[in-house]
């Protein structure tokens, strides 16, 4: 117990030290390109300080803001809300994430999203059969040119998100947000 109460006085000083705040108007006059890829800025720079809730909490505002029904900021709000343990909410995000069968095509995405689901659910044999489905798809030749919002070439690892699925397998039983950063990896996804 002495060990428990030490450990959560540490949580608390760490919370109490982040500083989640940020300037709200600014935010919401980005656009949704710097909103949400400007990997150090958007709602990102809340999520690397730290600040997982404030962060979904400003993604859900901007998509209201901007009357935005995006698969992406339904998905990185759903990361936010994995992150901190809210799984029904993420799920929930997460579903309406999913990609239309054109969109999608050969893309694999919605297996990730159906992988990542499962593994909020604790399923993890449907966790392996989503991983199993990604894994067989055909590298496309468009995301052998993958680029960045600035147009630079961007390097990918072809079938896209494989990993992530993988660290969920490799660290079945430990939380989203561990599980996720399981082996050194980024939260850039």
């Amino acid at each position: 117990m002495f060990v428990s109460t030490i450990m959560m006085a540490s949580l608390l000083v760490a919370a109490e030290e982040r500083d989640c705040s940020y300037d709200r108007t600014a935010m919401m006059a980005l656009s949704q390109n710097e909103f949400d890829q400007d990997m150090s800025g958007g709602w990102r720079k809340l999520a690397d300080a730290g600040c997982e809730r404030e962060a979904a909490e400003l993604i859900a505002d901007w998509r209201t803001a901007h009357k935005s029904s995006s698969t992406t900021l339904y998905w990185h709000e759903g990361q936010m809300r994995a992150t901190i343990g809210q799984y029904d909410a993420a799920i929930a995000l997460f579903e309406k994430a999913r990609k239309s069968e054109s969109e999608d095509a050969g893309w694999g995405w919605n297996h990730y999203v159906d992988g990542t689901i499962a593994f909020l659910r604790g399923d993890k044999a449907a966790l392996l059969a989503s991983r199993t489905r990604l894994s067989l798809m055909p590298e496309l030749e468009s995301a052998k040119n993958a680029i960045d919002i600035h147009g630079n070439p961007v390097e990918t690892v072809w079938p896209l998100n494989l990993d992530v699925l993988d660290r969920l397998i490799s660290c079945w039983g430990k939380s989203y947000d561990e599980a996720y950063g399981c082996l050194g990896s980024s939260k850039s996804d």
